[in-house]
């Protein structure tokens, strides 16, 4: 296991355990989004730079290949045409060339496969960059709903329940009619007086006419009761 891919296995691990304790999941996600964005990026950069390495490296093998046929083409014709020193020469350049492709032929064999393996350690990250992201949405989407719960929640506690609506005229009714049950006792106490401040008026002219009467009776009677 590469060391790309053992701190990519750290992060995941600690994204998860993280999650568990959060109050924001949606935060600690973009967190990691971003964090995850900068991983593609220079992993693309050093898969350009394999990529570009092994192509030189394949130049060099394909080199050293076509000078080690050439050679060996030369030596053949210098043998025929009786210069053997000549073909030597040309048989010592053939095995230098040899040695570089044997060398180069290694080398580029851990670069393709090193390319190969980052690669797909690229696909892998990219996806897991898809998979947390699509979760990133559907949790943003059940945390901005919980929100709008609370909010609404809040809403329904501070301004009460529209069934009040009938209880508070209710009220309203019943202190409306206390107050004109007591004016109709205000207006009745003030009739009542008036007609007793008649009665009494009454009463006294009653008395004064009967007082009269007998005035008027003990005169006739010479003074006398």
């Amino acid at each position: 296991m590469s060391v790309f891919r053992r701190m990519r296995d750290i992060t995941v691990a600690n994204l998860n355990e993280r999650l568990e304790q959060s109050q924001d999941p949606v935060k600690l996600i973009d967190q990691f989004l971003h964090s995850t964005r900068e991983e593609i990026g220079e992993a693309e950069r050093l898969y350009q730079q394999y990529a570009s390495h092994t192509k030189q490296l394949q130049q060099q093998v394909n080199q050293a290949t076509a000078m080690r046929n050439k050679r060996e083409e030369q030596a053949l014709l210098a043998l025929k045409a009786g210069e053997d020193n000549l073909a030597k020469l040309a048989l010592q350049e053939k095995i230098i060339h040899e040695e570089k492709l044997e060398q180069y032929s290694g080398l580029l064999e851990q670069s393709q496969q090193s390319l190969f393996d980052l690669e797909g350690q690229l696909n892998e990250l990219k996806l897991e960059y898809q998979t947390v992201y699509s979760k990133r949405q559907y949790y943003a989407a059940r945390m901005e709903s919980l929100r709008l719960q609370q909010r609404m929640n809040q809403r329904a506690t501070a301004y009460g329940n529209s069934g009040d609506v009938p209880k508070m005229f209710g009220r309203l009714e019943d202190r409306l009619t206390d107050w004109e049950l007591e004016a109709k006792s205000l207006s009745d106490l003030r009739r009542m007086g008036q007609e007793y401040v008649v009665q009494a008026g009454e009463t006294v002219a009653t008395i004064l006419e009967r007082e009269m009467a007998r005035l008027k009776e003990k005169l006739n009677n010479g003074g006398k009761e």
